[in-house]
């Protein structure tokens, strides 16, 4: 019952961090455009625009800062056994991350308060900044999981790791694709949720320049942002058949080790050779199915296989509509004066953050009974401390409040801007 507590908490504080740590890769990027483009044009409303993403973004930021307090608190009293073992590696890319963190907040401060204060273009490269420190801390973080999805770097002697070297953890096989993959997620989700909040503003409000405008930034980072997350997918699914297969067959479904392994989509329609070609590029490939590895060893099948499907598929309705959007723009139509499109964006606004939760959860679960895979299982981390179940309640009730005052506090800034032509 600790175990699950402690994992329950740990999954909770995650889920909820994680939607923060996207916005403050991503939502940077949407105000330096929008400034840039303000002092490309001279036009007042890309300023407003770069004030008001501003703000919001400070308002996340706030929140991801104690939520990630909160996850390093955790880290240390929930899994000491995990930190003793692998803090001397890890060590160095939180330490990074930190630094890239503090960064963002110094810059972030600069940009709230430097309007006026200082030149105009050396304002907007503050703005750059703090979108650059966004991304490092993401990809410093992630450096950590891919780690321990594919450990580097040390001499394990004993169930001791010995020979410790820290830069190594960036040598990992799995950083590459998850770096990437999670950095173009975070721009995908962000620029599909703001396109989506901006459309439902114009749906209301039909012609109004400011969300017009807004919308055209957003959906310009999510066309670019989707293809690409779509692209690194690929990348990550083919390193998971290489040094997790027992992953990808839980993820699939796949129980039969066999060449010409075909995908069945959404539990309805087989398509022919598809998880060679996925995990090998060949198809013809032999697949490990769940049978070649021993049942101990299987992470939770169900879950694994549903949150897989979820995150397909919400790429998929993204990237749809992706093509949407690039449809009217190659024939020179407005995308805002198409009410079906917006509604379209309406829709698809909360898909990349629903498409990131899953994909955590295929990473996270799918490792799982282990924490540092191949080398120490998740049972034999956590903390003897009784009574875990207090600290998962209590947890969840701060979370929630934190939610609902962000909520709150979002609506009551995005639709301030309801007055503007």
């Amino acid at each position: 019952m600790d175990l699950l507590a402690a994992r329950g908490q740990m999954a909770m504080s995650l889920g909820f961090h994680i939607l923060f740590a996207v916005a403050g890769i991503a939502m940077p990027v949407l105000m330096a455009v929008a400034e840039w483009r303000h002092l490309k044009t001279g036009d007042a409303m890309y300023l407003e625009l770069a004030k008001r993403w501003a703000r919001g973004t400070a308002i996340l930021f706030a929140v991801g800062a104690v939520s990630g307090t909160v996850l390093s608190f955790e880290l240390g009293l929930l899994w000491p056994t995990f930190m003793r073992h692998a803090g001397p590696i890890i060590g160095m890319p939180f330490s990074l991350e930190g630094f890239a963190f503090f960064l963002e907040a110094i810059f972030i401060g600069i940009y709230l308060y430097g309007w006026n204060r200082m030149r105009p273009r050396l304002h907007l490269w503050a703005g750059v900044v703090v979108a650059l420190c966004g991304a490092l801390s993401g990809i410093f973080v992630v450096a950590v999981n891919a780690w321990m999805n594919a450990p580097t770097g040390f001499t394990l002697v004993d169930g001791q790791l010995t020979d410790i070297h820290p830069l190594q953890v960036f040598a990992s096989p799995a950083f590459p694709s998850q770096a990437l993959h999670m950095t173009f997620a975070a721009y995908a989700a962000i620029g599909f949720l703001a396109a989506g909040i901006h459309a439902w503003a114009l749906l209301r409000t039909p012609g109004s320049r400011f969300h017009t405008l807004a919308l055209g930034i957003a959906l310009g980072m999510a066309v670019v942002a989707v293809p690409l997350q779509l692209f690194t997918g690929d990348l990550a699914g083919k390193h998971i058949a290489e040094f997790q297969p027992v992953k990808l067959a839980a993820a699939e479904r796949h129980f039969e080790t066999r060449a010409d392994a075909p995908i069945t989509a959404f539990g309805l329609v087989e398509i022919p050779y598809g998880l060679s070609m996925l995990a090998y590029n060949d198809p013809h490939a032999v697949v490990r199915g769940l049978e070649d590895f021993p049942e101990s060893d299987w992470p939770p099948i169900t879950i694994v296989h549903v949150a897989f499907e979820i995150m397909v598929g919400c790429g998929s309705a993204m990237f749809g509509v992706v093509l949407w959007v690039i449809f009217r723009v190659v024939r020179k139509k407005k995308v805002a004066a198409s009410r079906p499109l917006l509604w379209a964006c309406v829709f698809a606004a909360p898909l990349g953050m629903i498409a990131i939760e899953a994909g955590w959860t295929v990473t996270e679960v799918g490792r799982q009974p282990w924490i540092i895979h191949g080398v120490m299982r998740t049972a034999e981390a956590v903390t003897p401390m009784p009574g875990l179940i207090v600290p998962f309640l209590t947890f969840s009730i701060l979370y929630l409040v934190l939610g609902v005052i962000v909520v709150v506090l979002l609506r009551a800034h995005v639709f301030a801007a309801g007055d503007l032509g």
